[in-house]
């Protein structure tokens, strides 16, 4: 007798879980990373992929520990980002968007423990450490739109916010991307190298900072602007709110930052400032992505609203 062999899927709600858990686990990679650094440990273990020559385990010493520690988070996070592609091949209904997304991180997981690697392996080059926190940033940008992506309808999108809005949110995307390099270029220049024998980049300290905060202050500026525009102009409720909460995570990480430099830069203000970094990357890129929803979603379409003498149409899905 042959019986049925029923093929395994994944609800939606259950891959949407799946990708929440990937999305955290890439901010804590990105944490556990800097307090890599802040330890001074980033030499903790001196190979790779081993921590010693012929050592795959770290000796019982705390740099070493840290990094190994740091290396056996990365294997977890490794593992979350496989059984998201696996997910998104058993997911019901399939759709190709998640499962380019999801293979996108599993990607971006390799090129960072390959580069991780080669960080290692030349004694923490500060570039090399710039480029490694930049792909993790990228990670995490791969994981808030496929977390978004998985937890709305398939199909066409269409904005939901007026073209003038739509394009301050693409450049807030812009400014924010600014604002996180212009930071690796401080960190590249200031003490927490990750070991007393790491370079530095050749600019000072103060000069470095300076540049990052003429860009958090411009950051800053757009998003008022922004939020002042979606008023006049009434954009979604949600919309409104993603930009108040852009703007919490905003001023908090604004403060830790002049804290931190008017401190002598404190390595917990430091990991601390690295958090804020993540969480205003995903509130920025979940702002933008909330300007534009799938076009079957949009079912109502408000009145014709006029701001600044011209007609806008305030395209507002009431679900």
């Amino acid at each position: 007798m042959i019986f049925p062999v029923r093929r395994f899927s994944l609800s939606e709600r259950d891959f949407h879980r799946i990708t929440t858990v990937v999305l955290v686990l890439l901010v804590l990679i990105v944490v556990t990373g800097a307090a890599v650094r802040l330890s001074g440990s980033g030499l903790g273990c001196t190979d790779w992929p081993n921590c010693e020559k012929g050592h795959l385990v770290a000796p019982w010493e705390r740099h070493a520990m840290v990094e190994f520690v740091n290396r056996l988070i990365t294997g977890l996070v490794s593992l979350a980002v496989i059984v998201a592609v696996l997910g998104s091949l058993v997911r019901a209904p399939k759709r190709r968007d998640l499962v380019w997304l999801s293979i996108g991180l599993v990607a971006g997981v390799i090129g960072q423990i390959v580069l991780g690697g080669i960080v290692v392996l030349f004694d923490l080059n500060p570039v090399l450490v710039q480029g490694h926190f930049i792909l993790s940033m990228a990670l995490v940008a791969d994981a808030v739109v496929l977390h978004h992506r998985a937890g709305e309808a398939d199909g066409a999108r269409r904005p939901v916010v007026t073209p003038g809005l739509h394009r301050l949110g693409a450049a807030l995307v812009v400014l924010a991307g600014l604002v996180i390099v212009t930071g690796t270029v401080v960190t590249g220049s200031g003490p927490h190298a990750g070991d007393e024998r790491a370079k530095r980049l050749p600019f000072t300290l103060h000069s470095a900072a300076r540049v990052h905060g003429t860009m958090m202050i411009l950051f800053l500026g757009v998003t008022l602007a922004a939020m002042w525009r979606m008023r006049s102009e009434r954009a979604p409720v949600t919309v409104q709110r993603s930009a108040e909460a852009l703007l919490f995570v905003l001023v908090l990480q604004a403060a830790v930052g002049y804290t931190q430099y008017f401190t002598e830069i404190p390595p917990l203000l430091v990991g601390l400032h690295v958090l804020g970094a993540a969480l205003v990357w995903i509130a920025v890129l979940h702002l933008a992505l909330g300007m534009s929803a799938p076009a079957e979603g949009l079912r109502d379409w408000g009145d014709v609203v006029h701001a600044g003498g011209g007609a806008h149409r305030d395209r507002v899905a009431h679900r």
